[in-house]
């Protein structure tokens, strides 16, 4: 079981929980909301504002952060080909710069995206994502 701790006001970052959500037939993924403070309550070993800097997992009892979480996510819902360059070296160090960069101004990004190609926000609620 993974779990994933996400920013639920990050429309990109809702649409990609989803999109996984769809995928996951078996279930083997559990997603937390960082702005759920009730759900975040139940693992003390994930910090707020670090869950908001960069994405944390927890599998099977080992802290993921960053690329390390959507590697294993994509992998478990059987789409690990579409991030197998994750896992080369020089490929996941380039990839690694672009997700700190990502994540540090995804608000931006996310609400520019919408706006370009007219995509509906969404907000997570309890791992739903919905559109606003």
């Amino acid at each position: 079981m993974l779990t994933i701790f996400y920013d639920g006001n990050c429309s990109l970052c809702c649409a990609e929980m989803n999109h996984l959500k769809q995928l996951d037939t078996n279930e083997q993924i559990n997603l937390v909301d960082l702005h759920d403070a009730e759900a975040l309550g139940g693992y003390p070993q994930i910090e707020f504002t670090r869950g908001m800097a960069l994405l944390h997992g927890i599998y099977n009892g080992q802290l993921l952060i960053g690329l390390e979480v959507t590697h294993r996510a994509w992998n478990i819902v059987g789409k690990g080909i579409w991030v197998a360059p994750m896992g080369w070296p020089v490929i996941r160090t380039i990839l690694g710069w672009c997700y700190i960069f990502f994540a540090r101004y995804r608000q931006p990004i996310s609400r520019t995206l919408c706006k370009i190609f007219r995509i509906k926000k969404s907000s997570c609620l309890s791992g739903t994502c919905h559109e606003k």
